[in-house]
């Protein structure tokens, strides 16, 4: 069974695993959890390349590069 977006009203499949350490004001992104946990949100692309964090908090985005981030050549129209 393939998981889906957990953000509201997208039914797209997850394909990366986003979780917060409040104390020390982190969220991380990462590739899709093997198994989903209630402490994490599992993302679509679209959602996951789009991830914005509180002002002062760090966004660590550790997908692996051929995955992460948005498709540099859909950018720039090559």
């Amino acid at each position: 069974m393939t998981r889906t977006c957990a953000k509201p009203g997208c039914d797209r499949a997850a394909v990366a695993t986003l979780a917060y350490a409040y104390a020390e004001g982190v969220v991380w992104l990462e590739d899709l959890a093997p198994e989903a946990h209630p402490m994490v949100h599992d993302m679509c692309r679209m959602h996951a390349d789009t991830v914005r964090v509180p002002m002062g908090w760090e966004l660590r985005d550790v997908r692996d590069q051929g995955h992460g981030g948005p498709a540099r050549l859909d950018l720039i129209g090559a």
